[in-house]
């Protein structure tokens, strides 16, 4: 006689299938973010990072480490920490992963010479490890247009700086022209004072620091008060007491007043104080030209521009 089934016993069609657990990464890769100061807000590092990080998460990939240049140029790889760490000390120097993983050609690099591009490229896959950018996706084995896309791209990427730098420099020129700090480092003695739209002081601005707003501007303003009483040292003893710029520097050097860049002073540095103009109140722009790492020229003196030194309006 057949058995009465059980009403609690579980059938085999109502049986519950076991949780799927994510499939474990397949690969494993690094990742390389860069960020410079002139890229808008949508290339930030914590955005690039997101997108490649789910990128990956959805390739099976799993990211072992990560490399990040905030506010570097793509220009060159010179002064790319993070990169070069990435390809010195781990493309080169490990052989645990298959992929470096960039969000995309522009982030790799800027280089104007975009053979400078391949050649990193290439020295991955040297060395066992294949770059992809993550907006174009992992290629096909067949794809034969992929390269001619990414060499397209590398144009697009280093065509962009040169347009940038294009429309950057007129701008500089009508800063500069209305007396305002354009950029660099301020010379010895003083600092960089932010002004608002107003052209109201903000802040003093610490090495390195930029507006954060276009239409703010820069201008100078006394620094360090011992550096300030040097500058006016060395103008009042070759001016008045007629010293030779020799013997200014042995009496700063006897003194113990340390130069500009913390050695001793000579003949050179106390001519490089009294040949800036800045020390009488008067900008001048566009005495040298350096576009796109390109190595520093000096331009003719009808292409400098001089201006007074613009103070805030609470300093008028």
């Amino acid at each position: 006689m057949a058995e009465k089934s059980n009403g609690n016993q579980h059938r085999w069609w109502a049986q519950e299938s076991p949780s799927e657990e994510p499939a474990a990464p397949k690969f494993r890769a690094v990742a390389y973010y860069r960020h410079s100061a002139q890229d808008r807000q949508e290339n930030s590092v914590p955005i690039q990072q997101e997108q490649v990080q789910q990128w990956a998460s959805e390739n099976g990939i799993e990211i072992i480490h990560e490399f990040a240049d905030r506010g570097k140029s793509g220009l060159t790889a010179e002064g790319r920490d993070g990169f070069n760490d990435m390809m010195e000390n781990w493309v080169k120097g490990r052989q645990d992963f298959e992929f470096v993983l960039c969000l995309d050609v522009s982030r790799w690099g800027r280089f104007q010479d975009i053979d400078l591009s391949a050649t990193y490229s290439a020295e991955c896959k040297r060395h066992g490890k294949q770059v992809i950018y993550t907006t174009l996706g992992k290629p096909k084995p067949d794809d034969q247009l992929y390269q001619v896309y990414v060499q397209f791209e590398r144009f697009r990427a280093a065509q962009y700086s040169k347009e940038l730098s294009i429309k950057v420099f007129p701008g500089c020129i009508r800063i500069a022209k209305q007396g305002y700090w354009v950029g660099g480092k301020p010379p010895y003695a003083l600092q960089r004072l932010l002004l608002d739209e107003k052209r109201e002081p903000v802040q003093i601005l610490s090495p390195g620091q930029r507006k954060g707003i276009q239409n703010q501007r820069v201008t100078l303003a006394k620094g360090d008060e011992q550096q300030v009483a040097t500058v006016q040292r060395i103008f009042r003893e070759f001016t008045e007491t007629l010293r030779s710029m020799e013997e200014i520097a042995e009496g700063l050097n006897r003194d113990g007043i340390a130069s500009p860049k913390g050695g001793t002073w000579d003949r050179s540095k106390i001519r490089r104080i009294l040949m800036n103009e800045v020390y009488v109140g008067t900008l001048v722009y566009n005495k040298t030209t350096q576009k796109l790492k390109t190595p520093r020229r000096s331009n003719p003196k009808d292409k400098w521009i001089r201006t007074a030194v613009r103070t805030s309006r609470a300093r008028r």
